[in-house]
């Protein structure tokens, strides 16, 4: 752990912890938490974040007083009730969620596929609201998902055509060979290039990429400067549905995506 050193009042050195580095790793306990690994014991959790047995105590009390933590058994530890209790709040106040209201049902309406609402999150985009369409394709992407910003399909591509350009210049050399394996261009100016193909178009839809037989087609959610704050896609089993429009559902899914931006940027401006 870093930290640096102070003095007390009798003169003695002693090390204190860097906070902010105290908290992430605290904070990298949630992260442990799987589908595949719902429960951890104290001692596999001390292990995972390389600590002392007296922090990792002490971060696993401060997370379960906080109720992001649940105890399910003596020294055995599962994701606690307080994040449920956050995912209310987020629900009830993400200005992207409330600019989406209506708009993801209305979409599956209109042309019968699953609808998506996506956001940035890291390297990775994330799923922050569906609609299901009667016929939805298997393995589909759902709320709380991620998948990787390079190979997730049109929903996570046409969110990094329009990150600002010094995002991308961060994103590049961190993961050329994903860029390239991803068919966006081995190197910066043909990367550039066809993220701007992306932008021309002002949507995205592709085969395959994440699931095999299945089309995505996703529009950008932008801001006032036209860089990306999410998207919306659907998608559709080939081998299910042989009766979609294309154009039609590219033309919907574009609406769609512009509405939410509008409504985003009214509510900015009313804040």
């Amino acid at each position: 752990m870093t930290g640096f050193n102070s003095a007390n009042a009798a003169g003695k050195v002693v090390s204190v912890p860097d906070s902010a580095s105290s908290l992430a790793k605290m904070l990298n306990i949630l992260q442990l938490f799987s589908e595949s690994e719902p429960v951890w014991s104290t001692a596999a959790i001390i292990e995972a974040l390389e600590t002392s047995r007296s922090t990792g105590y002490r971060y696993i009390k401060t997370l379960h007083d906080a109720g992001l933590l649940n105890a399910t058994r003596n020294g055995y530890y599962s994701l606690g009730p307080g994040i449920i209790e956050m995912d209310l709040q987020i629900r009830l106040t993400d200005p992207l969620l409330l600019a989406s209201h209506g708009v993801l049902e209305d979409l599956v309406d209109k042309i019968g596929h699953s609808a998506l609402l996506c956001t940035a999150y890291g390297d990775s985009v994330l799923c922050v609201g569906e609609a299901r369409g009667p016929l939805s394709p298997e393995n589909r992407f759902s709320r709380g998902q991620r998948r990787p910003l390079l190979g997730g399909g049109s929903v996570s591509k046409v969110i990094l055509a329009y990150l600002p350009h010094h995002r991308l210049k961060a994103i590049y050399p961190r993961q050329r060979a994903e860029i390239e394996n991803a068919g966006l261009g081995s190197t910066w100016s043909s990367f550039r290039a066809t993220l701007g193909e992306i932008k021309k178009d002002g949507h995205l839809l592709t085969m395959g990429e994440f699931n095999p037989g299945v089309y995505s087609v996703a529009a950008p959610i932008l801001t006032d400067q036209k860089t990306a704050l999410g998207s919306v896609g659907v998608a559709w089993d080939e081998h299910v549905r042989r009766d979609v429009d294309v154009p039609r559902a590219v033309l919907a899914v574009k609406q769609a995506a512009m509405t939410i931006s509008e409504r985003m940027t009214e509510n900015n401006h009313r804040n």
